[in-house]
């Protein structure tokens, strides 16, 4: 039950945001720039009874994630900012993430 009212609550957000972005590029950027996804995450393990350590883990995870999503981000847009096509800025960017993470890794080792 709960992988389905997860299922149906995070794909409303996401279709949200679809309709947003639709309407107001920028607008839908900054919308989908919020943490939702870690919010709803962060929820979703506390009502499956997660503790606050785990849940305070899991925040500094996310943390830990921040630079190469970044990077990541910024990838893909300056990829389609001259016109690459969409799946090679994809991919692009996840290349350039797991090498960000990598050399994050190196600098700050856990």
């Amino acid at each position: 039950m709960y992988f389905l009212l997860k299922s149906a609550v995070s794909g409303l957000v996401i279709g949200t945001i679809t309709v947003v972005a639709k309407i107001s590029p920028k607008f839908g950027g900054i919308i989908a720039a919020l943490p939702l996804i870690s919010l709803l995450s962060l929820i979703w393990l506390y009502v499956q009874g997660g503790k606050t350590a785990e849940l305070s883990e899991f925040l500094f995870g996310v943390l830990y994630g921040l630079p190469s999503t970044i990077g990541l981000i910024a990838i893909v847009a300056f990829a389609l900012k001259y016109s690459m096509p969409l799946f090679l800025s994809i991919g692009l960017g996840i290349l350039g993430w797991g090498l960000l993470l990598f050399v994050q890794k190196l600098l700050l080792p856990n």
